[in-house]
């Protein structure tokens, strides 16, 4: 089985966000859901100064927390990819509090992230952002070789920035997008050390089997209960966002 990933090079952005638009364009996002956010951000001291760009996006964790907390299986992994089928989805929200780098977002009550086109990489092909970036900082294939070829370029990255560093490579058992980074991860906004939440122990050794000892009935009592509470909170929310809008007005 082939694992995917990503390699993206920060040295090589350009910040165009042809990726974002190819992505949001290609999936038929919603107005307002993105899954490719490209910023800017400036490093440095003065008058040394120097601009950099930003893209935060889902980084497929190999050990990936948002995964292991779903309770209904609409987040799981694939060929390395961590996936989604909104259909599962229950808007319980646990995902994004679980990821470590606070991606997964909940739109039109499911989960909203990245899936890295799988649809399109079961028929061979490759995701859109990997298609259109036009100075190849983002590129996709089999995990082994991507590392491979952004390693490469380490070593000539670093003669100008000394900083430079691979991002990925072995975190959380090694993510789905590797980047190459030219300074400190916090820099870019990143854990310079991601790790599980400490709360997912208690999630596995507790809740889920606790959850399985559960009758079928009561457990689909307790899960629609919950779907319901969970949308009458979204609802709730959105009225409120929607009467203060018109208090502005």
């Amino acid at each position: 089985m082939t694992r995917y990933a990503f390699s993206i090079d920060l040295d090589r952005c350009i910040g165009c966000e042809a990726c974002a638009v190819a992505c949001k364009t290609g999936h038929e996002l919603p107005r307002g859901v993105r899954y490719i956010a490209i910023s800017e951000a400036v490093r440095g001291q003065m008058p040394n100064l120097a601009g950099l760009f930003l893209q935060r996006r889902c980084l497929h964790c190999e050990q990936a927390a948002c995964v292991q907390v779903c309770p209904t299986g609409a987040l799981s992994k694939w060929n390395g990819l961590t996936v989604v089928q909104a259909d599962k989805c229950s808007a319980c929200g646990y995902c994004t509090d679980a990821c470590p780098f606070k991606i997964p977002s909940i739109a039109d009550e499911h989960v909203s992230k990245c899936v890295a086109c799988f649809e399109l990489v079961k028929e061979g092909q490759t995701p859109w952002c990997a298609q259109t970036c036009p100075s190849q900082a983002i590129r996709f294939g089999a995990r082994e070789q991507i590392v491979a070829d952004i390693k490469a370029r380490l070593a000539m990255v670093r003669a100008r920035y000394p900083a430079a560093q691979l991002y990925g490579e072995t975190e959380l058992g090694g993510l789905g997008a590797v980047m190459m980074l030219l300074d400190k991860p916090g820099v870019y906004g990143l854990p310079e050390n991601p790790q599980l939440p400490a709360t997912l122990d208690a999630w596995q050794n507790i809740v889920q089997p606790a959850s399985a000892g559960l009758s079928l009935t009561a457990l689909v009592v307790t899960g629609l209960s919950f779907i319901i509470a969970r949308r009458r909170h979204v609802r709730e929310k959105q009225l409120a966002a929607a009467e203060s809008k018109e208090q502005h007005e």
